[in-house]
């Protein structure tokens, strides 16, 4: 039952990041949001959920995992509501980073949570469990998020994506309050709260004027807004040196980027993740408003991409030990070339059908599932015993960052192309020719992202710290 809760839990979090991807044209209609707008509703969840990982899971080592957990899930429900509640896009969007926020304080816990309910033993089945309600996300996500866009239940209509946590977050709130095991770390480091929120202001005035570019242009302000970034994020490593100096436990231990694997690793992540949401938000676009498709038909489009990545997300997982380097380059070229497959079966403007569109998301998510499970591991496996879990919660929070910052860099450039390339309404071939630039850069990044990855170990480390 204690895992059933945290399954659960750790399955509305991965939804959530992926489901408002889909319904993105259906709030931009509802609401009236312009381009930047819906940016930020995808950006700002998965900004805050990296920004509060690694706070999150020291605040459930000192405070208590069962407790932190629950936190984290009555907030995650009550921010659900509001954004389900909002009525113009900057209340979404501020409750869409609430959320990410909550999702900070609930998913760290939940390895916590198993490692106390499980001998040691039975941990690897749970593992297991929670990697298969991952690939069972990649595939509800598109599905559900067009299903009850179309649905249009009570009227709600995209709406309802985020009522469907309500019920399910207070079936899991009562029965965790009553099954879950509560566990603390004998450690009583002190949090590390400047650091973390220096590093997300740091990002966020990154991210800001690159975002908000079609409505802004690139004036003095932006520039100004860069560099107050660069700025912050050059204090704040300056503060976490000064504060591991002193025996402190930062939320980024600068020492660790003198390990050649973990800098490396690091530059592999932003690149493979960064491409990731960006694709699917572009991809979700150009199917409705530049091919005309429904919500519901949208994510039946999307769903071979997350077949693919569940077929051979098992293979990756048995071999990294032996093979992980191996692995992960290969997936990155894979994806790449379904970047390329994908081009050319858009390139002459018109829609070309459910079957090519597939061929190519299905290659991609073969690649996917190759790599994107094992990244962490092989990084870590450079790593002495004794830093795996701080290093381990920093490369997942650069995933989740890499992510929004792939989300701001290239659905400008794709927002940017559409409106760009004519004077009138938007037509098909608009949205196709901005598809196509977001398949070329994300094309290069991955080959980018392979070549990074000749400098990782070979392979993955056998065992995590979670």
């Amino acid at each position: 039952m204690a895992l059933l809760v945290v399954l659960f839990s750790s399955f509305m979090d991965l939804v959530d990041a992926t489901i408002v991807t889909v319904a993105a044209p259906a709030i931009a209609r509802d609401m009236g949001a312009g381009d930047a707008q819906i940016q930020w509703t995808i950006a700002a969840y998965t900004l805050a959920l990296g920004a509060g990982l690694i706070t999150g899971g020291r605040l459930g080592d000192q405070f208590g995992r069962k407790r932190l957990f629950l936190i984290g899930l009555a907030g995650f429900m009550v921010t659900s509501a509001l954004c389900a509640l909002a009525v113009t896009p900057g209340m979404l969007i501020g409750m869409r980073a609430a959320q990410g926020l909550t999702a900070g304080i609930m998913v760290p816990q939940v390895f916590g949570v198993i490692r106390a309910s499980f001998a040691p033993a039975e941990r690897a089945k749970a593992f297991g469990a929670y990697g298969a309600v991952q690939g069972l996300a990649s595939v509800a996500g598109p599905l559900l998020g067009g299903l009850l866009v179309e649905a249009d239940l009570f009227g709600l209509g995209w709406r309802t994506i985020f009522w469907i946590n309500v019920p399910i977050s207070i079936l899991a709130l009562v029965v965790g309050a009553r099954v879950l095991p509560e566990s603390r770390s004998a450690s009583t480091a002190r949090l590390d709260l400047v650091g973390a929120l220096l590093a997300a202001s740091g990002i966020l005035l990154l991210l800001l004027p690159i975002i908000q570019t079609g409505t802004w242009g690139w004036t003095g302000a932006g520039y100004a807004l860069l560099a107050a970034g660069i700025t912050l994020l050059t204090i704040f490593l300056a503060y976490e040196r000064s504060l591991a100096g002193r025996g402190g436990e930062p939320v980024f231990d600068p020492a660790l980027l003198r390990n050649r694997a973990f800098a490396v690793g690091l530059s592999a992540s932003v690149l493979f993740f960064g491409g990731i949401g960006s694709f699917f938000l572009t991809l979700s676009v150009y199917l409705q408003l530049g091919t005309d498709r429904t919500a519901w038909e949208t994510g039946l489009v999307i769903l071979p991409y997350a077949l693919g990545s569940i077929i051979t997300s098992g293979l990756g997982v048995a071999l990294a030990a032996k093979a992980g380097r191996t692995l992960l380059i290969t997936g990155s070229l894979t994806i790449a070339a379904s970047q390329l497959v994908l081009l050319a079966v858009i390139s002459n403007g018109s829609d070309p059908g459910f079957w090519p569109l597939a061929l190519g998301l299905f290659i991609g998510g073969l690649g996917l599932g190759l790599a994107a499970p094992i990244l962490v591991n092989v990084v870590l496996a450079g790593i002495p015993g004794r830093n795996a879990g701080a290093a381990g919660g920093v490369l997942s929070t650069v995933n989740q960052i890499g992510g929004s910052i792939g989300i701001a860099v290239l659905g400008t450039i794709f927002f940017g192309a559409v409106t760009g390339s004519t004077t009138d309404a938007p037509g098909p071939a608009d949205y196709g020719h901005a598809l196509s630039i977001v398949l070329v850069a994300t094309a290069v990044l991955y080959l980018v992202a392979a070549l990074v990855m000749l400098a990782l170990p070979k392979a993955a480390a056998e065992h995590v710290d979670q």
